[in-house]
């Protein structure tokens, strides 16, 4: 195989972003074809759901990409979210919605998350966001983090699919 057809030959920037779309075409892949009351169905020992996962991980892409990484403003959904209060209220609320609006809404931040990433000069370009002690984080950060969030949430939807409906696989 020529090196610059092999996809195992890239970019650092490349890689991060492969191994990142890979978890969430795996996320997505999971939800596909279910029911509302499917995707709201948890194991017996867990809350977690696939409807909940879905809406999580948008919240995640948005959060970390759009607002504390490209310093966009929190999308209106978030705004008035009183996080202490209800701290898993993306989770709940998942519950009521419609399962392609929410497979949508999802591939929706995923774009948005791709687009901010693209915007960045490199991997190693700082946050807006600036935490305690004058923190921020890389672009290279962010992807990792989220392509760790995104993975462990994607072993969680691979048992849950499996206990909907059996199927099983990538």
């Amino acid at each position: 195989m020529r090196q610059d057809t092999d996809p195992r030959v890239t970019s650092e920037r490349d890689a991060l972003g492969q191994f990142l779309d890979y978890q969430r075409e795996t996320i997505l892949l999971k939800s596909e074809g279910l029911t509302r009351e499917q995707l709201g169905q948890p194991i017996p020992t867990s809350g977690l759901t696939l409807a909940g996962i879905l809406y999580h991980l948008a919240l995640n892409e948005e959060s970390w990409l759009e607002v504390r990484f490209a310093g966009l403003p929190r999308r209106p959904e978030w705004e008035d979210v009183d996080w202490d209060a209800d701290p898993d209220w993306e989770f709940r609320t998942a519950l009521s919605m419609d399962p392609d609006d929410l497979r949508d809404r999802y591939r929706d931040a995923c774009d948005r998350g791709r687009q901010a990433a693209a915007a960045a000069a490199s991997l190693d370009q700082l946050s807006a966001f600036v935490g305690d002690d004058d923190w921020r984080f890389t672009l290279r950060w962010v992807l990792l983090h989220l392509i760790e969030e995104t993975s462990r949430h994607a072993g969680h939807a691979d048992l849950l699919r499996e206990a909907i409906d059996g199927a099983v696989g990538e």
